[in-house]
């Protein structure tokens, strides 16, 4: 089982605490209980770096069910059951991600949305993304959670600036 149903946008979360934490932690409550009981010899939890020290609803939830899987894991009266989890930052072009969102911005003549200019995210491709969940389901590190090496984090102020700048240069073209 690759566990991604899970809301994973940190303003829908917010808007909606409950909803939020019924659907991100009952669910996967509900999906590991059944993967016990049909003897499902893989369970990969998709997670999120924000799961790490989370400050918000979403990244709390996803700390939750990281700490199920971890929970499951422990309990194995199944021999050849492996729990894992996968952690990754911030997938480029996928629904949600940042860049789509900052440049929706820029096009739509808003003013862009920077927490702080400090602000830090990793990225990765979908194709690493898919590669380290189906590594993950070979990897027999049961209870483990596993972070794609995800290189250098990238300033979201500066980030936010070039993609400014090349909406410009192509708006003059």
């Amino acid at each position: 089982i690759f566990h991604a149903a899970a809301y994973k946008h940190v303003e829908i979360c917010e808007e909606n605490p409950f909803e939020a934490a019924a659907n991100n932690c009952i669910s996967i409550y509900n999906v590991l209980l059944a993967s016990k009981k049909f003897c499902v010899p893989n369970f990969t939890f998709i997670s999120t770096d924000k799961a790490v020290n989370p400050i918000n609803i979403m990244g709390k939830t996803k700390q939750f069910g990281e700490f199920l899987v971890k929970y499951f894991s422990k309990g194995n009266f199944v021999i050849n059951q492996n729990y894992t989890n996968v952690r990754f930052g911030n997938v480029l072009n996928s629904s949600g991600s940042l860049i789509p969102k900052i440049r929706k911005q820029i096009e739509n003549g808003s003013n862009v949305s920077i927490t702080h200019k400090e602000a830090t995210r990793y990225f990765m491709t979908i194709s690493d993304a898919v590669s380290l969940v189906l590594e993950s389901s070979f990897l027999k590190n049961n209870g483990k959670t596993f972070v794609l090496k995800m290189g250098k984090a990238i300033n979201i102020y500066n980030l936010a600036l070039e993609l400014i700048n090349e909406y410009k240069v192509f708006q003059n073209k």
